[in-house]
């Protein structure tokens, strides 16, 4: 369990103010300008060293991405280097990023100029789901309060390096938090994910090299130079370190956002947090352990689970976003998928055949799959059909789609055999 003087999120409730000089009080924006001082490859190492993971789903290595940008940028072509942040959180069940972005955006700030610093890059732009008002309102305040104390802006810190932040305030479209149809969105076009290669890091935002990384990623960058990447990589479990804001939401006692350490129990996780699952632990259906992407684990996985990358990965299922979603026995766990169902239908850009068939072709057997109104061997054939579109569309909401329903039918198929004989 996380001990209290090595959380980083220490407003993540709001029981302070999130100005400026509370920030600062916390720590925030204290030795700013030795870290900038630096350097770009000794910022990169020193994250390299501590094993950040990005916090937005993937799991990638915050530092390996960081060092994918060109060196400088090339004077021949004259091509700035662009920091972007993704507060587009549109993944059911999540609700980490508004937390800091209301409560602790300091953090953010300053984790923006030194990767900003660290990417050779003089413009950052915080695309923030276009729901989130009062986040994106208390977001700006911390813009202009750290304009206004030369924290950011010409000569950001007295560093020497200069780091303009803007917030583009998003349509809502779960879409856009895929990190290239989040750029052609910000270019003014149709949030739709681009093929890659090429990769961001070389043909990104304006086709410059760019860097897209998850809010939590960002604001804990400050506090891990702080207090040094051996104290990060000393939290947590190997690959699988520092400390992760896990949402627990559903069938708990007490639902809460948590910061906790990398590789705790799910079971301790939801105990201790949450006040335990409601009616006792032994009332517990099944867990979709990392947002609403990623297949559910039974009962059985639950009790002895690690909450980490690899563990969950091990388990047939994924960290996500750390959305847990806990559901008792008196869950209707086919519509719950069901309704899943439809989001991914409704949330689809349509622009790859698999994906735009697909969805609704799932939608709607799961519909019938509700009622009962199907056959037994259509298990197999909705089985096939999300694995005919897992892997063959351009970005992961394919996969996105097709994971509950492959949940589904791996740990429930004999729920859904019994309500279609029994109709």
């Amino acid at each position: 369990m996380l001990k209290n003087q090595d959380k980083i999120f220490t407003n993540l409730y709001g029981f302070e103010s999130s100005n400026l000089e509370a920030a600062k009080k916390r720590g925030d924006w204290n030795d700013t300008k030795k870290f900038l001082d630096l350097g770009s490859d000794a910022l990169i190492q020193q994250v390299k060293d501590s094993g950040l993971r990005g916090r937005g789903g993937a799991g990638f290595p915050t530092g390996m991405k960081w060092s994918f940008t060109p060196k400088k940028a090339d004077p021949k072509d004259g091509k700035p280097h662009y920091l972007v942040i993704n507060a587009d959180e549109s993944e059911p069940g999540t609700c980490k990023d508004r937390d800091i972005l209301r409560n602790d955006p300091h953090k953010l700030l300053e984790g923006c100029l030194i990767a900003a610093r660290a990417i050779n890059s003089n413009t950052c732009y915080i695309y923030i789901r276009g729901e989130y008002y009062n986040e994106a309102v208390a977001l700006q305040r911390a813009i202009d309060e750290a304009y206004e104390a030369k924290l950011i802006g010409k000569n950001a810190c007295n560093s020497g390096w200069d780091l303009d932040i803007f917030i583009h305030r998003g349509g809502g479209a779960y879409i856009c938090g895929e990190e290239t149809a989040l750029l052609e969105s910000l270019e003014g076009n149709k949030g739709q994910p681009r093929l890659k290669p090429p990769f961001p890091a070389l043909v990104g935002l304006y086709g410059c090299p760019t860097i897209i990384n998850n809010v939590e990623s960002i604001a804990v960058v400050p506090e891990i130079l702080r207090r040094g990447p051996a104290w990060f990589a000393g939290l947590g479990r190997e690959k699988n370190t520092g400390t992760k804001i896990f949402c627990i939401s559903g069938h708990v006692n007490k639902p809460c956002n948590v910061e906790e350490e990398m590789g705790i129990s799910l079971k301790e996780l939801i105990e201790k947090h949450a006040g335990g699952v409601r009616g006792g632990w032994d009332n517990l259906l099944a867990v979709i352990p990392g947002g609403s992407s990623v297949p559910m684990i039974s009962k059985e996985v639950c009790d002895t689970v690690l909450m980490d990358f690899d563990s969950l990965k091990a388990a047939g299922t994924g960290l996500g976003t750390a959305g847990v979603i806990v559901m008792d026995k008196s869950t209707d766990i086919i519509k719950s998928i069901a309704r899943l169902s439809h989001f991914y239908k409704h949330e689809s850009c349509g622009q790859c055949t698999p994906c735009r068939e697909g969805t609704g072709w799932i939608m709607r057997i799961m519909d019938r799959m509700v009622e009962g109104n199907a056959k037994v061997e259509e298990i197999d054939q909705l089985y096939n059909l999300t694995k005919q579109i897992e892997g063959h569309t351009i970005c992961a909401l394919g996969d996105a789609a097709a994971w509950p329903v492959q949940g589904l039918i791996k740990n429930f198929r004999g729920e859904m055999e019994r309500r279609i004989t029994n109709k």
